[in-house]
């Protein structure tokens, strides 16, 4: 039994973060420096957790591989999971064995992604509807998050910067830039690409058309290179001529790299003042220290490669972009490249009060661009607001009736595990959850009914008509999750510690 109870204390923890009334925790951690942060991702809260119980530990990994795989849904998850144990053991007490109890599991799991499936809409031919769509999601997914006051300026962002993507899932190419300061409305999508590095003295401030070199390689050959080397001289004039050399040296590498006719060059590492001057000198903006992400991102968008080596011009694949300026954002100046190559890539640029707050947004804009990116290629919908699971639990309530044998107890059961979620949507509202919930239950009985809970009223409502919808790949994922993590600690009859692998004597 204790595998059950510490996976539903782990469930009512995240329960209270679920819905548009759901409120955030503060994860304050016992190390160094008690960094605190404030989140209603059921993944970040789970990620951060002490566990010593085995079994809540399925459930966080079930949650981390939702935030991975579908980016939202982290917390239904979870609650689903720890409503299907707690169904489960009211029925291992009544003496229903486990296996019985799974069997029943299984079947209904499918039943209600039957049910699912039926019911999905998909309106991936007509671009203006699907684009509606895509904001409806994106506002659904921000609505329980800390950007639901500005929703439509924030979906608006999401969608365009999928839609740029033009169907690859891949995040990467969507750069998002925190900047205190202003408010979260402030925020705003910019087509180009914007590197966080101030410009070096005496360049030029913008360049057009600029041809980029992106290179990963030291540009401080002042010193010689050989660790511990030691150069024995027996006068000064035999270290002047060293340094020559050493300038020298660094002068043909400049010379090398500005043969590529450039006038742009970024790198990952520093440039000493030397080799900058020599660049300012030839009318090229210098740029160092681009921290790897930023130019591996940066080499992606303008469509160059990095390179290191300088010897043979020809065979380095330059980037390109259209115009490269310094702007100003806050207190900070960034350089910015626009009309790049690869019209994939955009930044967001995000400001707010403070980093928690900067940190909270991002959280739930990524939420929000992978439940996006993933909706793009499996473009089918459903509605919102505990609607789902409401066609789900009818369905899997008449397939208990069909059913034969003790089987049908179980899955009963999950058809009232289903319901929990619609009712901690109310609940956390601070709604009658069973007073609405059994008006849901009357609504759906008619076919077609489009009924879900209506939070800001506090009513039924039509979800269809409040354009609250979600990704039928977030839905499918948290039923079929939350299914086998809950087999996963039915299975289980005890708990045993064992003895740490022991290490061989190495002989």
């Amino acid at each position: 039994m204790a595998s059950f109870i510490g996976a539903m204390a782990i469930a009512d923890l995240v329960k209270s973060t679920l819905g548009p009334k759901g409120m955030d925790k503060i994860l304050q951690s016992t190390g160094r420096g008690h960094s605190v942060t404030v989140t209603n991702d059921g993944a970040t809260i789970l990620k951060s957790l002490h566990i010593d119980n085995p079994a809540a530990k399925v459930l966080v990994d079930i949650s981390k591989v939702q935030d991975d795989e579908v980016g939202d849904g982290t917390t239904s998850v979870v609650v689903l999971a720890g409503e299907l144990l707690r169904e489960a053991e009211k029925l291992v007490t009544s003496k229903i064995h486990p296996m019985t109890i799974i069997a029943g599991y299984r079947m209904a799991a499918e039943c209600a992604r039957e049910a699912l499936l039926k019911r999905v809409m998909d309106n991936k031919e007509n671009a203006e509807k699907f684009r509606s769509d895509l904001m409806k999601i994106a506002m659904t997914t921000l609505c329980s998050k800390i950007l639901s006051q500005d929703k439509e300026h924030f979906a608006e962002m999401a969608v365009d910067a999928i839609f740029r993507l033009k169907g690859s899932t891949n995040l990467e190419s969507i750069q998002i830039i925190k900047k205190p300061g202003g408010s979260l409305r402030d925020s705003f999508l910019d087509e180009g690409f914007i590197l966080d590095k101030k410009i070096g003295i005496g360049q030029p401030k913008r360049i057009e058309n600029a041809k980029i070199l992106v290179a990963n390689t030291a540009m401080d050959t002042d010193k010689v290179k050989i660790y511990g080397a030691r150069v024995r001289v027996d006068s000064m004039t035999k270290v002047a001529e060293i340094e020559g050399a050493e300038k020298e040296k660094m002068k043909d590498k400049v010379n090398k790299i500005l043969a590529h006719g450039i006038n742009c060059f970024v790198n990952r590492q520093l440039i000493y003042n030397f080799p900058e001057e020599l660049f300012a000198d030839a009318g090229v903006l210098a740029i160092e220290h681009a921290d790897f992400e930023g130019i591996e991102r940066l080499g992606l968008v303008t469509g160059g490669e990095i390179a290191s080596t300088f010897d043979n011009p020809e065979s380095v694949k330059l980037g390109h972009c259209k115009l490269i300026e310094e702007i100003m954002i806050g207190e900070d100046k960034l350089i910015h490249f626009s009309g790049v190559a690869m019209g994939q890539a955009c930044s967001i640029v995000l400001r707010g009060a403070s980093h928690h707050v900067l940190d909270e947004a991002e959280r739930s804009l990524h939420d929000a661009l992978c439940v996006l990116s993933q909706t793009v290629n499996d473009s089918r919908v459903l509605l919102g607001g505990g609607w789902p699971e409401m066609v789900m639990a009818k369905e899997v309530d008449e397939l208990a009736r069909k059913t034969a044998g003790k089987k049908s107890h179980a899955i009963e059961a999950f058809s009232r595990a289903l319901v929990a979620i619609p009712t901690t949507i109310a609940d956390n509202a601070g709604l009658d959850s069973a007073e609405l919930v059994a008006q849901l239950r009357a609504k759906h009985h008619n076919e077609g009914c489009n009924a879900g809970i209506d939070v800001i009223s506090g009513a039924v409502g039509d979800m269809e008509e409040r354009g609250i919808y979600e990704a039928f790949k977030v839905k499918q994922a948290v039923l079929l999750s939350a299914t086998e993590a809950a087999e996963m600690i039915l299975r289980v009859d005890e708990i045993i510690t064992c003895a740490p692998r022991r290490r061989e004597d190495r002989m």
